[in-house]
């Protein structure tokens, strides 16, 4: 690789840890292609990227960012995965680290805040984004739902004895 060509990586990835919301690292010794490519699909999927490159590259590509405390993680054969959603990347690759032994967390990081092994697992097991959205939707909308049941519930009552007069008096 020239020099212009990795200045280019490097540019790139100090973009892409700028403005991330997660950066998971982990050990891929042994991933298949298959494996890795079920593992990038997974991660598009979700709003996520999962990128391999030269360890001293992303090394320089952290400096300046706030996630520069990840550079003792890479070492061997790292593979980086990123989301602007903080808990996507770490869901996916946890996830795939079950069902697949050969890729092994290491650490990562959420703005500011470093996280190791145990941490990725931890923001792994979070709602993402899109489904605390939903949750809060939901709770705003059942005290609503509830109001309106409560006003309606006289209405009906008066309807039901305006009815049942209405019966007797056609009845009598």
């Amino acid at each position: 690789m020239e020099r212009a060509e990795k200045a280019k990586v490097i540019s790139a990835l100090n973009e892409v840890f700028k403005d991330t919301g997660a950066v998971v690292i982990a050990r891929y010794t042994g991933l298949t292609v298959a494996a890795m490519t079920a593992f990038r699909a997974r991660m598009r999927e979700a709003g996520g990227t999962v990128r391999v490159a030269k360890n001293r590259l992303a090394q320089r590509a952290l400096d300046g960012t706030d996630v520069s405390h990840l550079k003792d993680l890479l070492k061997g054969q790292t593979v980086m995965a990123f989301s602007h959603d903080p808990v996507a990347a770490p869901k996916v690759a946890v996830d795939f680290a079950k069902t697949n032994d050969k890729l092994v967390i290491l650490g990562g990081a959420m703005g500011k805040t470093n996280l190791d092994a145990n941490g990725v697992k931890a923001l792994a097991a979070l709602p993402s984004l899109d489904q605390l959205r939903a949750r809060l939707v939901g709770l705003i909308a059942s005290p609503a739902t509830r109001v309106a049941q409560v006003v309606a519930a006289p209405a009906a009552q008066l309807a039901r004895v305006f009815n049942a007069y209405a019966q007797k008096s056609n009845a009598g």
